[in-house]
């Protein structure tokens, strides 16, 4: 039975986001024996992973605008490569410079393409439906993250850290590069077609999806900066939270395996929240499902610095996992909304990349307060004030006209060098 382009294209990118953010989750696993045979500090360790969150935001303004131009196949498979070779290659390492080129370098450009290339690929295949079916592609971001670090676990605990990382960068490698060559753009006729059926069945008042701003005049608009501005408010959260929450449990008594099973309740909860605030972002609108992320993180983390008793911490988990979840599912559809197709790639690639400058601060920041101040209270109360100042920022989300007012009228598809084959 012949599988339709556009579903080849969602399987593909659902194992992307699976084996990318399952891979990045994994690297935590290795913490403990990399410290154990060479001695490395978890500063060190911790380093690492900034460097490659930023060079993920940069290698994403750099992967989008490729995505637009030549299409997603070719650069997942290059980003595939680099994220499986990066981490096949670990397995010989010995000192601390190579950790920072192999998992800093060539990890952080296989991140890099993850949300970017995928997510966009995705908008232009279901213009009408590009909420619902990103929600059910960073589905499989939580299925990773759950997957992987356990197989890993498995193998460091049977055969050792240098094994794993063999068997890790192998897997990553032929998942990855298979995987891209499911990906590719709409052909003109497949994208009038789907536009058509997108206009037939889009809710009054929608943006018409064929429409679209150029990459320059959308950067100098307002609405630009303010989802700029959003991401860089709320990313550190979602990067913070899961890598402190068990510390904090435990600080308020828990054991490990029950905080543990705190940070198993918010992954659980980001599956529903993905699925939940894409089916209504396409109802809804991209704005009002950002007021409703702003909504449950901000009221999650307002309970979190109350919290005195525990067993309330489930709580947290459900109404930040809900977040956390939406928030990752929100921001491609919306930037498609406000701007279009015409360069989504290049839009959502600086968009994620503000997002990763605060990403890389977060947990380190978080760290960092609490060895001073011995409890997490401040850096939860920092967290809290930056999702009240998103909240605040998307209140003044305006539409923009559907195409730049001083330009040409966007064309329906976004020309690629090779149509059909990118």
């Amino acid at each position: 039975m012949r599988v339709p382009p556009q579903h080849r294209v969602v399987i593909g990118a659902l194992l992307t986001q699976f084996f990318v953010i399952g891979s990045m989750f994994a690297y935590g696993v290795f913490f403990k024996a990399l410290e154990s045979e060479l001695g490395w500090s978890r500063t060190l360790l911790s380093a690492a992973t900034s460097m490659a969150f930023l060079v993920m935001g940069l290698g994403a303004m750099v992967a989008g605008r490729a995505s637009d131009h030549f299409g997603p196949r070719l650069v997942l498979t290059l980003s595939g490569a680099s994220l499986g070779i990066g981490y096949l290659l670990m397995m010989f390492m010995d000192a601390p410079w190579q950790l920072f080129v192999l998992y800093g370098g060539l990890v952080g450009v296989g991140l890099a393409t993850h949300d970017v290339v995928t997510l966009s690929t995705v908008a232009h295949w279901f213009p009408g439906r590009r909420g619902v079916m990103t929600g059910i592609v960073k589905s499989g971001t939580a299925l990773g993250q759950v997957t992987l670090p356990l197989l890993c676990t498995a193998l460091i605990v049977a055969y050792g850290w240098r094994v794993a990382s063999l068997w890790l960068g192998v897997l990553a490698l032929l998942a990855l590069v298979l995987a891209a060559q499911l990906m590719r753009r709409p052909l003109p006729a497949e994208s009038t077609a789907l536009l058509e059926r997108a206009r037939a069945a889009s809710r009054p008042g929608a943006p018409d999806p064929s429409r679209g701003w150029a990459f320059a005049p959308a950067r100098r608009t307002r609405q630009f900066w303010t989802l700029c501005g959003a991401q860089f408010l709320f990313f550190p959260t979602l990067i913070t939270v899961p890598v402190h929450i068990v510390a904090h449990g435990s600080d308020l008594g828990l054991s490990t395996g029950v905080a543990a099973a705190v940070l198993s309740t918010l992954g659980g909860v980001s599956i529903v929240g993905r699925l939940l605030v894409g089916f209504f972002v396409d109802r809804i609108g991209g704005r009002n499902g950002y007021l409703v992320c702003f909504s449950s993180l901000l009221a999650s983390l307002t309970l979190l610095l109350v919290i005195r008793d525990p067993a309330w911490l489930f709580l947290f988990a459900a109404l930040y996992g809900f977040a956390h979840g939406g928030f990752f599912t929100v921001v491609s559809p919306t930037v498609a909304e406000v701007f279009g197709m015409r360069s989504h790639g290049a839009i959502f690639g600086i968009v994620v990349f503000c997002g990763t400058l605060g990403g890389a601060i977060g947990p380190v920041l978080a760290g960092s307060v609490f060895d001073v101040l011995g409890s997490y209270q401040v850096a939860f109360g920092i967290l809290a004030g930056f999702s009240a100042l998103g909240l605040l920022l998307m209140l003044t989300l305006r539409p923009l006209p559907a195409d730049d007012p001083h330009g040409d009228p966007a064309p329906a598809v976004a020309p690629i060098s090779e149509p059909g084959r990118a």
